[in-house]
């Protein structure tokens, strides 16, 4: 399946609530991203720490086109694709 913008659009849109996790631990830094679709957009959270003794974060992001695009891809198997071409 050929993710163009308008099926990237129907995927979100018939996905609202999806949500999925992963994570990311090394020697210096560690991060968890939460996502979720919602409001027809990929919204994620980032919290993590690196090395440094003051460097723990916590951020939220709406996903840009080509972010969007990976996590679709990434996740197609898991998401609603009824109705798609």
């Amino acid at each position: 399946m050929r993710l163009t913008e308008s099926v990237r659009r129907q995927l979100l849109a018939q996905n609202e609530g999806f949500e999925a996790t992963t994570h990311f631990d090394s020697k210096n830094s560690a991060w968890t991203r939460r996502y979720r679709i919602e409001g027809g957009q990929l919204r994620f959270r980032e919290t993590g720490k690196t090395s440094w003794a003051d460097s723990r974060y916590d951020n939220e992001y709406v996903a840009d086109d080509d972010q969007t695009g990976r996590f679709l891809r990434e996740h197609l198997g898991e998401l609603n694709t009824e109705g798609l071409e």
